[in-house]
C-alpha cells in the first residue's frame, strides 16, 4: 500500500507525543437500535452512508466502517448537519470520514459474524451499525483516502449481482479485476446509476488500468471470505477485487 500524507502527519505526532496501547472499540458508546428500514430485495441504486472513525494506538492505526444499511436511508438533513471534525473531537478519534452519500450497484447481499451483528451506534440522529473494521501499522500507510489502491477490510459478505443487470468494472495492470459495489455523491453530488458507463471519460486512470462495463450473463457473487480488498476510484465510487483470495 501507498503511504499518505495524513498519516506521515499521524507519524510524526507519535514521535513527538507517545502515545500509550488503547481499546478504543469503546469511544463510541453503543446505544439501542430504534430505527429500522428494511432494505427492498433488491438494493440496486439503493442510498446509504458510512461514518469512518480512524483512530491511533501507539503505531498502530485502527478504523471502524459504520453504515446506515437496515436502520435508515441516510436523512439528508440531518447528513449535511454531521460535522467531521466535532465528532473526531467527541469520540477521540484522530480524524473522522463521513462517507456518503452513497448507491449500491449490486442487487443483495449476506452478511455473517460481526458484519451482522456490530454494535449500533447514534451519529446526531442518524444511528449506524458497525460492518468492518480495518487496522496497520502507521509505517505501512492506507489507500483510506488515496484512489486505485487496495484497502484490506475485515468484513463476511457476499456481494450478489443478477444475470441480466450491468456489472462496471476496473482492470489493473496485472489483470486483477475490481467490480463496483456503490457509486458515490460525496464529489459529484449529480452522479447516477445512468452516469456510470461514461465514467471512462471522467476517470483519471493510472497507467495500464481500464474502465469497462458489461452485462451479467449470469448470477455472480463476490465473497468476501472474512478480508475483502477495496479501492476506490477519482469520484470515490468502490470497487471489490474479484480474484482475491
Amino acid at each position: 500500500m501507498k503511504k499518505l500524507t495524513f498519516f506521515f502527519v499521524v507519524a510524526l505526532l507519535y514521535a513527538i507525543t507517545s502515545c500509550k496501547n488503547q481499546d478504543f472499540s469503546n469511544n463510541i458508546p453503543a446505544v439501542e437500535q430504534t430505527q429500522f428500514t428494511k432494505p427492498p430485495k433488491n438494493l440496486r441504486d439503493y442510498r446509504y452512508g458510512e461514518v469512518i472513525p480512524i483512530f491511533q494506538n501507539s503505531t498502530t492505526i485502527y478504523i471502524e466502517v459504520y453504515n446506515t444499511i437496515g436502520l435508515n436511508e441516510l436523512p439528508a438533513e440531518q447528513w449535511e448537519k454531521l460535522n467531521a471534525e466535532e465528532l473526531a473531537e467527541s469520540y477521540g478519534a484522530k480524524m473522522v470520514r463521513l462517507n456518503g452519500p452513497r448507491y449500491w450497484v449490486l442487487n443483495s447481499m449476506r452478511g455473517s459474524g460481526k458484519t451482522v451483528n456490530g454494535k449500533t451506534v447514534d451519529f446526531e440522529g442518524i444511528e449506524m451499525t458497525l460492518r468492518a473494521t480495518l487496522e496497520f501499522k502507521i509505517w505501512d500507510g492506507s489507500a483510506l483516502e488515496e484512489h486505485y489502491s487496495d484497502n484490506e477490510v475485515n468484513r463476511e459478505t457476499i456481494w450478489m449481482y443478477h444475470k441480466g443487470n450491468m456489472v462496471y468494472e476496473l482492470t489493473n495492470p496485472d489483470g486483477e479485476i475490481y467490480r463496483m459495489q456503490s457509486y458515490s455523491q460525496e464529489i459529484d453530488p449529480t452522479l447516477s446509476i445512468r452516469d456510470l458507463e461514461k465514467l471512462q471519460e471522467r476517470l483519471q486512470l493510472p497507467k495500464g488500468w481500464s474502465y469497462h462495463f458489461r452485462i451479467l450473463e449470469e448470477n455472480s457473487e463476490l465473497n468476501s471470505n472474512g478480508k475483502a480488498y477495496v479501492i476506490t476510484d477519482d469520484l470515490n465510487n468502490t470497487y471489490q477485487k474479484i480474484n482475491a483470495h
